[in-house]
C-alpha cells in the first residue's frame, strides 16, 4: 500500500508538471511539487481559490490562470452532459461533476440544483458556505431562489472536507426540515447528496430513478378498487391531511408532542403510490417528526406486522423500495375517499 501511495503521488506530480510546462517549462517540476506539498492532491488544487494559488505561485504567475482555465473547461464539459436531460441523482455523470467541482473544497459548502417539472436542470448555484447546521436557520434563501426559478424540485448537495461521506445528525435534521417546508410550497426535495473527494452519499432520494413505477409487473401490484371509490378524491384528501399536519407543526411547533409517526409514514406512502412514484426506505423515514434511527425501527415494525413490505429496487441494488401491502392500500383509499383527517 505504501508503494501504491508513492506511485499515485508520483503520477499526480508528473501530470501536473506536464500541464504547467505549457507556460512555465523551466520551473514545471518545482512548481508542481510546491503545489502538491501545499494541497496534497490535484483534486484540492483544482478546488483551490485563486488567492490560495497565488500565495504559492506568486501574484503574476501564468500558472494560476492556466489552472483556473483548465478547471473551468473541464467542469463546463461535465456540466454540459447534464443540460437538456432529466437529472438522475444516481447517474455517474452527476456524481463525477459534483465530486470534481466541490468534493475537495476545504470548507463545507452548500450547492443547489434547481429542476423543472421534468427534472431538467434550470440552474446550479452555490448558496451557503460553513456548517450544514446553518441550513435550518436559512431555508428562506433556498426556497426564495427556487420560487424565483419556478423550480418544481431541488437537489441539495454539500461536501464533507473530512473525507467521511456519512451524514451527521445535523445533516439529517436539516434535510427533514427542508423537506417539510418544500412540501408546503409544492417543491420536491429530490435528493440530498454528501460528496467528498472520492465518494457520494445519498441522504434521501424520492423516486430518484425515473419518476415512474417500475415496469416489472411483480413490482406494481395494485389494490382492488373499492365500490364507487375515486382515487383522485382519496389522493386529494390525503394531500390535504399531510398539508394540515405541516401547517400544525409550523404554527404550533413541538412536533414530537403532536406527531403521529406511523400514520404520517402511511399517509406519505399512500400519496406516493397513488401518484405512481416509488419511495425508498430512507426517504420514507424523513417524513415523521422523529429521529431517523427511530423512524427506521418503526418502519421495520410496520413491515413485521404486515402493513408495509420491502422490495428490491430493480435499478439500484443498494436501495430497497417500501410498499404498502395491497390490502392496506385498499383500506387507506377507502379511508381518505371518505374525507381528510
Amino acid at each position: 500500500m505504501a508503494a501504491s501511495a508513492k506511485d499515485l503521488a508520483e503520477r499526480q506530480r508528473s501530470v501536473l508538471a506536464r500541464l504547467i510546462a505549457a507556460v512555465e517549462p523551466a520551473n514545471c517540476e518545482r512548481l508542481a511539487k510546491a503545489l502538491l506539498d501545499e494541497f496534497q492532491s490535484i483534486g484540492r488544487i483544482w478546488s483551490a481559490a485563486p488567492e490560495a494559488l497565488r500565495r504559492i505561485l506568486g501574484d503574476v504567475s501564468p500558472v494560476v490562470a492556466l489552472i483556473i482555465g483548465a478547471r473551468d473547461a473541464a467542469l463546463e464539459t461535465m456540466a454540459g452532459d447534464l443540460r437538456g436531460i432529466a437529472i438522475d441523482p444516481f447517474s455517474p455523470e452527476l456524481r463525477r461533476y459534483l465530486i470534481s467541482s466541490m468534493g475537495s473544497l476545504a470548507d463545507e459548502t452548500l450547492r443547489i440544483l434547481f429542476l423543472d417539472s421534468s427534472r431538467r436542470l434550470i440552474a446550479d448555484e452555490r448558496l451557503q458556505q460553513g456548517t450544514l447546521s446553518q441550513l435550518a436557520v436559512y431555508p428562506r434563501t433556498i426556497f426564495r431562489r427556487a420560487l424565483e426559478h419556478n423550480a418544481a424540485g431541488i437537489i441539495l448537495v454539500h461536501n464533507h472536507p473530512s473525507g467521511d461521506p456519512s451524514p451527521s445528525e445535523d445533516d439529517v435534521a436539516a434535510t427533514q426540515h427542508l423537506d417539510q417546508i418544500g412540501r408546503s410550497l409544492d417543491i420536491q426535495i429530490v435528493d440530498h447528496i454528501v460528496v467528498t473527494a472520492a465518494y457520494a452519499h445519498h441522504i434521501m432520494s424520492r423516486d430518484a430513478i425515473s419518476g415512474k413505477a417500475p415496469a416489472s409487473s411483480s413490482m406494481t401490484l395494485r389494490a382492488p378498487e373499492p365500490p364507487g371509490g375515486d382515487l383522485d378524491i382519496a389522493l386529494a384528501n390525503a394531500k390535504t391531511a399531510m398539508h394540515r399536519r405541516l401547517l400544525r407543526q409550523q404554527l404550533i411547533g413541538s412536533p414530537e408532542l403532536f406527531g403521529d409517526p406511523a400514520w404520517e409514514m402511511l399517509t406519505d406512502l399512500f400519496i406516493h403510490e397513488c401518484e405512481g412514484k416509488d419511495l425508498s426506505i430512507s426517504s420514507l423515514c424523513v417524513t415523521p417528526s422523529i429521529p431517523m434511527s427511530s423512524a427506521l425501527r418503526l418502519a421495520q415494525k410496520l413491515c413485521d406486522v404486515g402493513i408495509l413490505r420491502r422490495v428490491p429496487d430493480p435499478f439500484d441494488g443498494r436501495r430497497s423500495i417500501i410498499k404498502l401491502e395491497p390490502a392496506v392500500f385498499h383500506r387507506l383509499r377507502a379511508y381518505f375517499g371518505a374525507g381528510s383527517d
